[in-house]
């Protein structure tokens, strides 16, 4: 069993090329795949970037001070990364400070003024009647049924009172009106007169001050299929005016809208919860908890739209002006309860309950501070912050040229690699998770020196210490590899822990210095077991550092060394004479 195990170690470390080809295979595919996305450099934050900074604070209604907690919060920020990503702003960051903030970073390049206004008012979340819709790009919008009943596989979101019904297919139920003026349609005593014409017409006296005219003139102009039409259609639009509107389907198709006035305002929600119906097997869908004058409404609508054709049977969720939903009806629902089924996944069907949560919360927000940062004064900072890096890295440097001589050729290649692996990884870590480099990241690379270079040290005087117990250096390598490696794993896990709790209990900045401090901490550990260690290995065959030259920094004299250890025989013991 001694003999087969001594055989394995024999194996793993005759053969360190095979860690060092993994590692350069990781930092090639990574390399390759920061090229691919396009993004190869770090995305910086905006002290580096410059931007606008918001900072606005919580602020509950009168008796509603428990409405501060982390689902509300956490609800508020998603409906701002709606409306700030809704200014074609893809790379602002919004996020919780304490219990009762908010922190909105833009990058420059946006209009502050309006991405304020954006960000620092109430959600409004509305139930608007559908009076007509189109798919953005022209033509008409798959149909529920060619007769106005909901077929047994629709293909728009269905809202029922709960019992169990035919799951259908997100948004996209909707079709054109049927030649209809926008007055006449929302006559709730007149049925829909069926033509085969495609869309809304103008009205038959075409008066250019006929409501009717303007708003089917501005549905006709409507391109949903940019951004920046779709952040600001329906604006100036009252709760008691019709409007046009935009929303995708579930085919992420955008489509337009025109709605009539809102029947169901959002504080009339008083909950929502996404949950996964295994009983009808309708998947997962949201169930809605109305108020008792907002049931009422609700029941009102639904009676009036179960009575109409597709897709004047559908009424629309708009928050901020954005359909997020367009279900269909074809009873009325007065139970004061409703479930709208469709094929939800679970982040869907939970980000449109949030939504309608967020109707209901009884929050507002009070700007607090706003902060300019120019893109001048960040570009300062990193540059001192980065001449501080060079002249940390070159002091460890020269340290490790002085000190360990030869050994300091692996412990600079071994800092390359980690550098090589922390530059591609970031840049990558940008559009993904949408990590951003500030400077205090910068600061937790700069200190991520020091303790990657306090790995190589470890491991080096361990490797000195056989040396000076006599023993040749081949084997000094592979018997001081344990003992450092255990103290190597234990100073890496001690960083690492502090740069989690660091990370978990502050927010902000300081946690990109976290986050950097941690990623550099396993890296550091990867690097340490793929490159370091094997390349020692390889060098040590090397007869340069095996015969122990002066300037390898492995000489035994230099080190002090103890003579050879060899073996000697045991004495004989002295023969026994007997007494005379």
């Amino acid at each position: 069993m001694a003999a087969l195990k001594k055989g394995r170690n024999a194996s793993a470390t005759s053969k360190p090329w095979r860690s060092l080809a993994l590692i350069l295979i990781a930092i090639v595919a990574l390399t390759g795949g920061m090229f691919a996305s396009g993004h190869t450099t770090p995305r910086l934050g905006i002290d580096l970037a410059g931007g606008t900074s918001i900072t606005l604070a919580a602020v509950p209604e009168a008796g509603q001070e428990s409405a501060i907690n982390k689902t509300n919060m956490d609800t508020a920020v998603s409906i701002m990364e709606r409306r700030v990503n809704g200014l074609g702003v893809s790379e602002a960051e919004v996020q919780t400070q304490g219990d009762r903030n908010i922190i909105v970073n833009i990058p420059k390049g946006t209009n502050s003024k309006q991405a304020r206004e954006q960000v620092g008012t109430t959600a409004k979340l509305y139930f608007r009647p559908v009076i007509a819709t189109e798919l953005a790009g022209g033509g008409a919008a798959p149909q529920p049924s060619g007769t106005g009943e909901p077929s047994a596989d629709p293909s728009g979101d269905k809202a029922t009172d709960g019992a169990s019904q035919e799951a259908t297919d997100g948004s996209s139920a909707s079709a054109t009106t049927q030649g209809r003026g926008v007055t006449d349609a929302l006559k709730a005593d007149e049925s829909p007169a069926a033509t085969d014409e495609a869309g809304p017409s103008p009205s038959a006296t075409g008066a250019a001050a006929d409501p009717d005219a303007k708003l089917q003139e501005a549905y006709a102009k409507l391109d949903c299929t940019k951004e920046s039409v779709r952040a600001t259609a329906g604006d100036g639009a009252k709760a008691t005016d019709p409007t046009v509107a935009c929303g995708q389907n579930s085919q992420g198709q955008w489509q337009k809208y025109i709605l009539g006035p809102a029947a169901v305002d959002g504080t009339d929600v008083d909950e929502a919860d996404a949950l996964l119906n295994t009983t009808s097997g309708a998947g997962w869908t949201v169930t809605m908890k109305f108020t008792g004058e907002g049931s009422k409404k609700f029941a009102d609508i639904t009676g009036q739209l179960a009575q109409k054709q597709s897709p004047q049977n559908q009424f629309a969720i708009v928050l901020d002006g954005e359909v997020v939903s367009d279900p269909y009806v074809r009873q009325a629902l007065t139970g004061g309860n409703a479930e709208i089924s469709g094929n939800f996944t679970q982040q869907s069907a939970q980000d449109l309950a949030n939504m309608l949560s967020y109707g209901a919360l009884p929050l507002t927000f009070r700007e607090d501070s706003v902060t300019t940062v120019t893109a001048a004064l960040g570009g300062e900072q990193l540059q001192a912050g980065l001449i501080a890096g060079a002249i940390g890295l070159a002091l460890v440097i020269l340290y490790l040229l002085f000190y360990y001589r030869g050994l300091s050729f692996i412990a600079i290649a071994s800092l390359l690699v980690s550098a090589a692996l922390t530059y591609v990884i970031m840049s990558l870590l940008g559009p993904t998770i949408g990590f951003a480099l500030n400077l205090p990241a910068v600061c937790g690379a700069i200190v991520a020196i020091g303790i990657t270079a306090d790995s190589f040290i470890v491991y080096f005087e361990r490797v000195r210490d056989e040396i000076r117990e006599g023993r040749s250096l081949r084997p000094s390598v592979e018997r001081a590899w344990p003992r450092a490696r255990r103290t190597i794993l234990v100073s890496d896990f001690v960083s690492f822990l502090a740069a989690a709790v660091l990370f978990v209990v502050t927010v902000g900045k300081v946690q990109g210095f976290a986050f950097t401090l941690g990623l550099t901490t396993v890296l550091d550990v990867v690097v340490v077991f793929l490159f370091t260690k094997p390349l020692l290995t390889l060098m040590a065959r090397r007869k340069f550092f095996a015969s122990g030259h002066k300037w390898s920094g492995l000489d035994p004299k230099a080190l002090g060394a103890k003579p050879p250890l060899r073996r000697t025989r045991r004495p004989s013991a002295p023969a026994q004479t007997k007494e005379a």
